[in-house]
């Protein structure tokens, strides 16, 4: 793992427990956008790199300030305009990236409230920042793609010309991204009306419109559902052998079943890239199923409490086990990053 990822653990750790802390800019500022800019290996108490209140005449505006501006080469890079946690960002809040971008020769401006962190540029008209981020950065909810969109902004590997080329990609990736989380939970009536067009021979009334827009949904969620299930199926390379994954473990008076299984290799999956997927190893018990990182029970990773009517999974990030209700093996994936810390916990 790089060291950028283990300081966006740490980070993502940090907000996680203390969000209702850091509402304010200034908390924001100090306990996640100063330590951000260090993890991308900015010397944030060098003016000659990042310069705090950041001041530059805008037209009808002098002496306001923007809350900081990286430097490259003596010139402004990227402006940061930073607001409390407790804020919902939208494009309001742009005013004054947008005044300082046009009179500065940033070629980015980052907009954050010290969980998001919204990139713009100016790709759809020279000199004028965009209203939309090309790329979106979620401290509680990123992909290792992200970090690595977020590398190339790193003091050590800025590629300008790289970052624009990727730049445009990113921005409609994004938006496409927004259209299809719509149209899971509310497909549009122009979609629907093209899906129909190609499963529906008949009259499109109103109650076959409901249908096909329903339908489109569950599709939609299922594709999304198979696609998770795909890689945890690749995960079976990494079994002892195709036999061992087949069959139920028996160990003592003790019987590992297939959901657990699936739940060793939903955990195999989701720390690939944090820890080698065969130091991840599942010891069954009378009362749970322990996954462990190197077999070690003093490095307990996740425990499946599977044998109820109410299943739990047990969680170790914190000091104490804190266990989780979960209806089905899906809701595991919304512990990754809990997950990703305990890891980087004991390789501490």
């Amino acid at each position: 793992m790089s060291n950028l990822d283990q300081a966006l653990s740490q980070l993502a750790k940090r907000v996680e427990l203390h969000a209702a802390t850091i509402g304010t800019e200034e908390a924001a500022k100090t306990s996640v956008v100063l330590p951000f800019l260090q993890a991308l290996g900015y010397d944030v108490f060098n003016p000659a790199e990042v310069v705090p209140e950041y001041t530059a005449d805008a037209v009808g505006k002098k002496g306001e300030k923007v809350d900081y501006a990286v430097m490259r080469d003596g010139e402004v890079s990227i402006l940061i305009e930073c607001k409390g946690m407790s804020t919902t960002l939208s494009e309001k809040h742009l005013a004054q990236l947008y005044r300082y971008f046009s009179v500065t020769k940033a070629r980015f401006a980052v907009l954050t409230n010290g969980r998001e962190f919204r990139f713009h540029s100016d790709l759809e008209e020279a000199n004028k920042l965009d209203r939309r981020p090309f790329f979106t950065f979620d401290l509680l909810d990123y992909s290792a793609q992200a970090v690595a969109e977020l590398e190339k902004f790193a003091r050590d590997g800025f590629d300008l010309d790289n970052i624009l080329a990727q730049a445009e990609r990113l921005k409609y990736v994004s938006a496409i991204k927004k259209t299809l989380t719509t149209w899971m939970a509310e497909p549009s009536d122009g979609l629907v009306k093209l899906v129909a067009s190609d499963v529906y021979d008949g009259r499109l009334n109103s109650e076959i419109r409901a249908m096909i827009a329903s339908g489109i949904g569950m599709a939609l969620t299922d594709i999304v559902r198979d696609r998770v299930r795909s890689r945890l199926n690749t995960a079976l390379d990494d079994t002892p052998s195709e036999q061992a994954a087949a069959q139920p473990l028996a160990k003592a008076e003790t019987v590992t079943t297939e959901a657990e299984i699936e739940g060793w290799l939903t955990v195999k999956t989701l720390l690939r890239g944090t820890v080698a997927g065969d130091r991840i190893v599942l010891r069954d018990a009378k009362s749970y199923c322990a996954i462990l990182l190197d077999d070690n029970n003093r490095k307990p990773l996740l425990r499946l409490h599977f044998n109820r009517s109410q299943k739990f999974v047990g969680l170790f990030d914190g000091e104490a086990e804190d266990r989780q209700p979960i209806n089905s093996l899906d809701d595991m994936l919304g512990f990754a990053e809990r997950l990703r810390a305990t890891a980087l916990k004991y390789a501490a």
